[in-house]
């Protein structure tokens, strides 16, 4: 509608559930976190904001697992209680809607308590979990993002609860237009009429924190979105986090018998992201930073967002015009290859995952878009994930660890992640992790779902103290998400398929010593090497190199006119060449096993290393290799000065 033409539009409208029983660039990761990246640089600017002391043990245990440092954050329970208790009336209000909360929830739970004891508590689930879902609706936006939250773990609530709070994600109520063009007014001190030629007359989409309109700007011309904030939310938060904290407190002793943690750690985790998800200035910079990270990738499209546009409660981003990826029909009319689109977005996703460590942590329906030149796009930054390095290392662990089927350290990879509490017994674990390993991949990698995996988890950690992190409940979600995508578009996709090449390629590739490491351990199994599993790698990372040296979902005549191109992609080997030579002149432990691996059985393995060296001699270029390794000799040279000192220095102090 026009601008000049504005109307107002009307509101529209007994255990884990209540008592139930059981890389080599600096990349940007984080809008309040500073990590380091694999060359030491600091890798995010750090955001000033709210400065709290960190007294609580709660939130050092957050900072511990995440393996980052947050010197300034928005929340902590001292800022909240502090923003809280120095309004006016906040007495009045906070026992006011502590009563509101103790009779809704209270009678619901009473509810819960009668169906059991009569026995009907099974056969009343559906209803009941309907029945929640609309109780958290009425409590407001606290409580529909705590149950968003709770759609996404299973260590808190059973799954088919779970399912029915999923509603939540896209089913929410928006506020009155008039409302929301005069936030926009405010935020920005201007009449729409002076920026937008445009503006749309109904909400384009409308979630628990804010809402998004289409309009027109006035000075260019360019379609953008408009994200607005729901009115006065920021103390209607503020206040619902307080009174979560305080009753968290009182189920401290509940959550360590079973989740092994502190309830005020699960609030803590819930406040912090919620109080960054409330601030669109951290939005526009996690855009940012999705930006940077994707600026040399053909295949996937980020917003850009107008700066001088936004502020804390508005945020104007570019229109994104693409096709809803829930629609495989009208992808196809465009002329994109839908296996091909599914292979960019499953590769962005993991590059998100495993190589920036800051990943988009919606990725519903709603918020990716196949552009028309085969580009897949995001929208909506405001849920994102950062994994730190150690996060990442330890993730590719337990990947390694799965390969190598040593359960016992997958059991401590969970320890390690914040899934247990530290001194656990992982014992009782491991047979169930076997368990799920060997059933998930027992029909083939080929069959292997995300999902039966999920489900299977699911029950674990009812069983078990298992925690889910913040964090990787949002992983989950987001792999869950987009391989529910995938076999939406293609009910034969095979996920794997895709993700396989792109792991084998990062590990033979990537700079990081962190991943050598991993590396060899994949290749050394019980002491033996295994040429096979090197020569999988090899045919997997071709794979990969292959298929994203274009856009896989480019039309057809694009794809022609390219492979027409004298210049095609290679797997470039050059790093991993040069480390395994220094690591052999060097490393007197790695010398051994390799002369072992060569001379395995009593016999030479002189057919195996020729076999790796066809598969290799077409992306290789000996001379340019060669001319590396020299160049490098020095640097080799001095190692192994240092390492034959270090040795006879530790020998004579024997």
């Amino acid at each position: 509608m026009s601008v000049t033409n504005r109307s107002s539009h009307a509101y529209r409208s007994t255990n884990k559930l209540f008592g139930i029983p059981k890389s080599s660039r600096a990349i940007r990761v984080s809008n309040l976190a500073a990590t380091v990246d694999v060359n030491g640089r600091s890798s995010r600017r750090i955001e000033s904001r709210t400065t709290t002391t960190l007294s609580n043990s709660a939130l050092e245990q957050l900072d511990f697992e995440r393996g980052v440092c947050v010197p300034f954050r928005k929340y902590s329970p001292e800022a909240v209680r502090n923003k809280v208790l120095e309004s006016q009336g906040a007495i009045l209000s906070l026992i006011g809607r502590g009563v509101q909360i103790v009779w809704s929830l209270g009678f619901y739970w009473s509810a819960l308590v009668y169906d059991f004891l009569v026995g009907r508590d099974e056969e009343v689930v559906p209803f009941r979990a309907r029945q929640l879902r609309n109780l958290l609706c009425d409590l407001g936006p606290s409580f529909i993002k705590a149950g968003q939250v709770l759609a996404n773990r299973p260590d808190i609530i059973r799954e088919d609860y779970m399912n029915e709070l999923c509603i939540l994600q896209d089913d929410v109520p928006p506020f009155p237009n008039q409302v929301a063009f005069n936030i926009i007014e405010e935020e920005l001190g201007q009449p729409l009429e002076a920026i937008f030629s445009k503006i749309s007359s109904e909400t384009i989409a409308a979630a628990s924190l804010g809402q998004v309109y289409r309009a027109t700007l006035r000075a260019s011309g360019e379609d953008v979105a408009i994200k607005v904030q729901r009115p006065e939310i920021e103390p209607i938060i503020y206040r619902d986090l307080f009174l979560f904290r305080n009753l968290a407190s009182f189920l401290n002793g509940f959550s360590l018998q079973k989740l092994g943690c502190n309830a005020e750690l699960i609030v803590d985790e819930f406040g912090e992201k919620l109080l960054e998800e409330l601030d669109y200035t951290l939005e526009a910079r996690n855009i940012e930073d999705f930006l940077e990270n994707f600026k040399d990738d053909p295949t996937v499209k980020i917003p850009r967002v107008y700066r001088q546009l936004s502020g804390s409660r508005v945020l104007v981003m570019e229109w994104i015009d693409g096709i809803r990826c829930t629609d495989p029909q009208a992808i196809k009319d465009e002329g994109i290859d839908v296996n091909g689109f599914l292979t960019i977005g499953v590769s962005a996703a993991l590059r998100q995952l495993l190589e920036f460590g800051l990943f988009h942590g919606d990725p519903h329906p709603g918020n990716i878009f196949a552009m028309r030149d085969g580009r897949i796009a995001y929208v909506d930054f405001g849920n994102v994930a950062v994994l730190s390095q150690q996060n990442k290392q330890i993730l590719i662990d337990a990947v390694v660890h799965a390969v190598n089927e040593d359960y016992v350290e997958m059991a401590n990879d969970f320890t390690r992640l914040g899934f247990l509490a530290s001194g656990t017994d992982v014992s009782p674990i491991v047979p169930a992790l076997e368990a799920i390993w060997q059933n998930s991949v027992g029909k083939g990698l080929a069959d292997f779902n995300f999902r039966s995996v999920t489900g299977k988890f699911n029950q674990l950690v009812y069983q078990y103290p298992i925690r889910i992190p913040e964090r990787f409940s949002l992983v989950i979600r987001s792999l869950l998400t987009q391989e529910g995508i995938c076999f939406t578009m293609k009910p034969d996709f095979k996920f794997l398929e895709v993700a396989y090449p792109y792991v084998a390629k990062r590990l033979l590739t990537d700079p990081n010593p962190a991943l050598r490491e991993r590396l060899i351990q994949v290749l050394f199994k019980d002491g033996l090497f295994q040429w096979k599993r090197l020569e999988n790698l090899i045919v997997l990372a071709k794979e990969n190199v292959a298929k994203m040296s274009i856009n896989p979902a480019l039309r057809a005549k694009q794809t022609e006119k390219f492979r027409e191109s004298p210049i095609q992609k290679k797997l470039d080997l050059t790093d991993t060449i040069k480390d395994g030579a220094r690591l052999f002149l060097v490393d007197e432990g790695i010398r051994r096993q390799l002369l072992l691996a060569l001379t395995e059985d009593s016999k030479l393995h002189i057919e195996e290393l020729v076999d790796v060296y066809r598969l290799l001699e077409d992306q290789i270029d000996v001379s340019s290799v060669a001319l590396e390794i020299v160049r490098d000799l020095p640097s080799v040279a001095r190692d192994v000065v240092l390492s034959w000192s270090s040795f006879v220095l530790s020998d004579k102090s024997r």
